[in-house]
């Protein structure tokens, strides 16, 4: 593994790995991904075998290009065009109904397919190098903090991938939103980086919760995930213990009267999209402390709070699960 600055020549370096069935860790503007040639089964298989990813969960197949969407779903539609035009190269990911140029691995045996284009130089330069689409979730051990910097995927995959592009410090922090396009409709599966609101502004309303609760069509849809090595909860004055070395993550200032051990805000001023882009370093830094436990501060799930909490409470979950 080689952790290198993300320029025209390691770009060209990562683009013949990804040809020759290799696996390269990328940066986007959401989180940091690890990418393989969407269109080669034995090498995507490597991302699952890299992040011990369950082979049910889908991944995201990422392109560089709006107009080569269509040789990876059949669909058309209205709404679907507006909000490519609208919203590509971004944070959103379409969850469409799928062609036969696209693997089963890729889909976990599902009928759709999940793409996006994201906004990122060093993304889609790869990208088109590679002269493929790029099959990626997020560069970590699966269940575990997502990467905003290339250190967190060196932490997390050491020597478990070929080359990682050095791209600085995703701008978003969160993973892309997710909509899936059923029976002239759309279902959120996944809040993130664009929100809700945006979305529904431009095609009206979408509505919330997976179309088969049996089977996840797209990532972001297990019970618990993005998780910190360290215990985290929400905060409460049960969890406030003395002999405990606790931390806290706030999202604009703290009111608790406790001696924390460590704090960290999300944003000074309140504004959402810094808090989301600060949230997965934030954790990053508290896991690093050696702590009992990380206490959170909750925080309106409107406009990106939507996806700050998703992944809160999920991380949450983890514990819950365990015990």
């Amino acid at each position: 593994m080689s952790l290198v600055k993300a320029n025209s020549e390691s770009i060209r370096q990562a683009a013949e790995i990804i040809k020759c069935g290799g696996l390269v860790a990328f940066p986007t503007e959401t989180v940091y991904g690890l990418g393989a040639d969407g269109l080669n089964p034995i090498a995507v298989a490597k991302i699952f075998e890299a992040k011990r990813r369950p082979s049910f969960n889908p991944l995201i197949l990422h392109i560089a290009d709006k107009d080569s969407l269509e040789k990876f779903s059949p669909t058309k539609s209205e709404k679907i065009d507006l909000l490519i035009r609208k919203f590509w190269p971004g944070p959103l990911t379409l969850v469409l109904p799928k062609s036969k140029i696209i693997p089963d691995i890729v889909t976990s045996g599902n009928p759709t397919v999940a793409v996006r284009m994201p906004d990122h130089p060093v993304a889609l330069q790869l990208i088109k190098a590679s002269g493929t689409p790029i099959a990626a979730p997020s560069a970590n051990r699966f269940g575990h903090l997502s990467p905003t910097e290339a250190k967190h995927v060196e932490k997390y995959l050491g020597d478990r991938v070929d080359i990682i592009l050095d791209g600085g410090k995703s701008s978003v922090g969160v993973e892309s939103t997710i909509i899936q396009f059923y029976e002239n409709g759309f279902y959120l599966l996944r809040p993130g980086g664009l929100s809700k609101e945006e979305i529904e502004n431009e095609i009206g309303k979408i509505k919330t919760g997976k179309i088969d609760p049996h089977r996840p069509s797209s990532p972001g849809q297990l019970s618990f995930h993005y998780s910190p090595n360290t215990p985290l909860k929400f905060f409460n004055k049960k969890f406030l213990d003395k002999n405990k070395k606790i931390g806290a993550l706030f999202f604009q200032e703290n009111k608790i009267d406790f001696k924390f051990a460590e704090v960290k805000f999300l944003s000074a001023t309140g504004d959402l999209r810094e808090a989301a882009a600060n949230l997965f370093s934030h954790l990053h830094e508290l896991e690093k402390s050696n702590l009992d436990l990380i206490l959170v501060e909750p925080i309106e799930e409107k406009g990106l709070g939507r996806a700050i909490m998703d992944r809160l409470k999920k991380a949450s979950n983890k514990l819950e699960q365990e015990n």
